[in-house]
């Protein structure tokens, strides 16, 4: 599997509610994890850097790695005066060889596990990078609700396959694969880290149509996705699971 060549589509959508939506919530989520004062935080597979330009802002010091030119481009231009922010294109299989071991106070993985067949070694790598005591912000496809999103949509076929399913068609045109909490969380264990809080991203609005823009009342609706994201049963259906680890310290 990968994420190459649907750089176009990722972009159309970048500004939709969708996309306003998940990068809202895990903003809100991941900061109560982070100190206060400023850290050295490696984002992996940053994208566009949405995340990495919001923790710049807020005076950490950021690496954010991705293997598009494209997305990286985006982020670039973000950059404004002030913020302490160093791209690097590579693939993430290559954390090993470019940064050294337990160099960062934070890594976040965001919508990038999905894209390996076996997430074991991208998981390795990631926990290698953070120092003691150091925490990983992942956001992966929830694997406990694959048949959410076809029921929801009426594809009742689609649904009942899902229940089943570790691998779906995505809406940027590339096949993924999701994670199950449990499995993730036992996968975590293995490597040293303990998963402290977890909660969902887009209970509500994961079925609207691609392109929906963000509506007048955006503040209501994020305040209902946030508690919908930290409350059961809600998070437990929501379309993306958000994990916050920590590494022994």
């Amino acid at each position: 599997m990968s994420f190459s060549g649907a750089e176009g589509r990722w972009r159309e959508g970048l500004g939709t509610l969708r996309d306003v939506v998940r990068q809202e919530l895990v903003t809100r989520q991941l900061l109560p994890h982070l100190p206060a004062t400023p850290c050295r935080i490696l984002d992996v597979g940053s994208g566009q850097g949405t995340q990495a330009l919001r923790m710049a802002a807020r005076g950490h010091h950021v690496t954010a790695l991705d293997a598009s030119r494209e997305l990286l481009g985006i982020l670039e231009a973000g950059i404004q005066p002030g913020m302490r922010v160093r791209t690097v294109q590579a693939e993430a299989e290559r954390l090993g060889e470019l940064f050294e071991p337990g160099g960062f106070d934070a890594v976040l993985c965001h919508g990038v596990l999905m894209y390996f067949d076996d997430p074991d070694p991208l998981l390795a790598g990631l926990a290698a990078m953070l120092a003691p005591g150091g925490v990983l912000s992942l956001l992966v496809r929830n694997g406990d609700a694959l048949a959410m999103r076809p029921g929801l949509l009426g594809d009742w076929a689609g649904a009942s396959r899902a229940f089943d399913e570790v691998f779906y068609p995505n809406r940027v045109g590339v096949t993924a694969r999701a994670d199950r909490l449990a499995e993730l969380t036992r996968r975590l264990a293995v490597l040293g880290l303990e998963v402290r809080q977890w909660y969902g991203v887009r209970v509500f609005t994961d079925v609207v149509a691609d392109g929906t823009p963000v509506p007048g009342d955006l503040d209501e609706l994020l305040a209902a996705e946030e508690r919908a994201g930290r409350t059961d049963p809600y998070r437990a259906v929501a379309a993306l699971t958000h994990l916050l680890c920590q590494s022994a310290a």
